[in-house]
């Protein structure tokens, strides 16, 4: 496989990893998320973030969550987020802490 391929590939994975996470499963919480597999929709953006900079585009990190919310953080917050539980919470400040 050639690299652009691949490239094409890894994009077009990454498309859908995103529109799992963002149409199929919005329920899934990101603090649940974080707790089960260490990463959630932030650090995601937060990576997506990163790969720009590293191309010399700078982007906040407000900047970075719209791109890959396709929205604001804090309308998808209200339409998708729910208060984490406090066994959610606990275990979250355990892991990360």
């Amino acid at each position: 496989m050639d690299d652009q391929t691949r490239i094409e590939i890894e994009a077009a994975a990454f498309r859908r990893l995103r529109q799992h996470l963002l149409e199929d499963r919005p329920d899934a919480q990101n603090i649940d998320m974080m707790n089960l597999a260490g990463f959630c929709r932030n650090c995601l953006s937060r990576w997506y973030q990163e790969a720009a900079a590293e191309r010399g585009i700078e982007m906040t990190k407000d900047e970075g969550r719209e791109a890959f919310y396709g929205m604001p953080f804090s309308d998808w917050k209200a339409k998708h987020q729910t208060e984490a539980s406090p066994e959610a919470q606990a275990a979250f400040k355990e892991s990360h802490g």
